[in-house]
């Protein structure tokens, strides 16, 4: 059963496509992630899903709601948190759930015992007296996740909900969103962390407003065609330079610490690589093959596409 399925959904802002014959659908009951550099679509995908922004081409079902015919209909089956929430600084926690649930005509019987839950369920309820100014941004986007469920809608929608927060905050947003799927409740959330697509039931690889793949971590990961050379140096940017201008490696990315590297054949490349670097004198802190990354195949699906 699908929850969200979109064919050739298109939006334009002027001369720029936003999002260009998007289909995607995504699982009833997933985590579905929705994976792009800034600027790649993500947000403006999430809008029309959600009924905010009308498609200029195309069409999409969610919650077995047309997003353009049926827009209001599917206010209530969605909730949606933005990159930047509308929380009302001078309010306190419990007041701003409270005006959330107004807005979203949450009936008084029950409310109470459904704010409780959610409150302990975001660890939150030892700050209900707290102004919204004065939370930390883990707690903020909280209070924010709070108040995008507190009509127990069917389907969550969060447009990069960790950007700014603290690893531990992170940590426990995930718990919650985990739990969350307990429930039965639908997740499409957007993300640049590639680190945290790894933890979807699927993935959407998004760039320039096209959706270049939709799968599982694992068989995205499988797509590329060779090996990945992870490569420790002293001088990392210099090194990026001058396997830049080797030819029969595939590609390299910076990934922290350390250099990504595609190469056809891993005994191969780690002779060209090693090689390369004797003859500029920089010295190899290390070298092996390992399990490629999302990173790693976005960087090889993007790079593939721009030579086809």
């Amino acid at each position: 059963m699908l929850s969200v399925q979109t064919t050739d959904l298109t939006k334009t802002f002027g001369a720029l496509t936003a999002v260009h014959k998007l289909n995607l659908e995504v699982k009833t009951g997933e985590i579905f992630g929705l994976v792009g550099p800034d600027a790649s679509g993500k947000t403006t995908t999430l809008r029309m899903l959600c009924g905010i922004l009308p498609p200029d081409a195309g069409k999409a079902r969610v919650a077995d709601c047309d997003v353009r015919k049926e827009a209001e209909s599917l206010k209530e089956k969605v909730g949606y948190l933005p990159q930047r929430f509308g929380l009302y600084g001078d309010l306190t926690v419990l007041e701003n759930i409270h005006f959330y649930a107004d807005l979203y005509q949450v009936l008084k019987k029950g409310r109470k015992e459904r704010i409780e839950k959610l409150l302990r369920f975001a660890n939150l309820d030892p700050f209900v007296k707290r102004k919204a100014r004065d939370l930390s941004g883990g707690m903020k986007q909280k209070l924010g996740l709070i108040c995008a469920l507190i009509h127990t809608p069917q389907i969550l929608f969060l447009d990069e909900p960790t950007t700014g927060v603290d690893p531990l905050s992170r940590r426990d947003f995930w718990i919650i969103l985990y739990e969350l799927l307990k429930e039965g409740v639908t997740i499409l959330f957007s993300t640049s962390y590639l680190d945290e697509a790894e933890r979807c039931s699927r993935v959407g690889l998004i760039y320039q407003g096209e959706l270049l793949i939709a799968d599982t971590p694992s068989a995205i990961r499988a797509q590329i065609g060779g090996a990945i050379l992870e490569l420790r140096m002293e001088d990392n940017q210099r090194a990026m330079k001058i396997l830049e201008g080797v030819e029969w490696l595939r590609s390299s990315v910076l990934t922290g610490d350390k250099i990504h590297v595609l190469v056809d054949d891993a005994q191969g490349g780690e002779r060209v690589i090693r090689e390369v670097m004797k003859g500029k004198g920089m010295e190899i802190l290390s070298l092996l093959a390992v399990r490629p990354s999302l990173e790693d195949a976005f960087v090889s699906i993007v790079r593939e596409r721009k030579k086809g």
